[in-house]
């Protein structure tokens, strides 16, 4: 599966957002928090990292071409290095999972507010709105 089938495929999920990280990894988000990402990078391109069960974890680092994600194992995150060893289905398959586990565990507002948002939400500005400006007095 290479990265624009893998990038389509994340954007069909509802409200995922992607953003370029890290300087070179394509990452992929709902409600703020990684599900998924994509070197970019020439040195290990198309290696994909996702959020995994304990039990997903364990089994998928036994495969070839399967590994602990660095900086992330410990959250049960695994590397597929490119090129892929799992059939496209499974990938799919794997980074429905992927979304379904960090979504599950968001806030329940956050949750709420997914759910009453359009498919794909405009993102909101933090700035405090403008006060008008105070009339001078004579």
């Amino acid at each position: 599966m290479d990265i624009e089938a893998i990038r389509q495929h994340c954007l069909s999920l509802p409200h995922t957002t992607e953003k370029i990280q890290w300087g070179a990894d394509l990452v992929f988000k709902v409600g703020g928090k990684m599900y998924a990402a994509v070197v970019l990078d020439d040195r290990k391109l198309g290696q994909l990292s996702f959020k995994s069960t304990p039990e997903g974890f364990a089994e998928l680092i036994e495969r070839d071409g399967v590994e602990p994600a660095a900086y992330a194992a410990r959250y049960h995150w695994v590397t597929v290095l490119a090129p892929h060893r799992l059939r496209e289905q499974e990938i799919r398959s794997l980074l429905n999972s992927a979304y379904e586990i960090v979504r599950a565990a968001l806030p329940r507002k956050l949750k709420r507010e997914l759910a009453a948002a359009p498919e794909r939400p405009v993102k909101r500005s933090r700035a405090k709105p403008r006060r008008s400006p105070k009339r001078k007095r004579h």
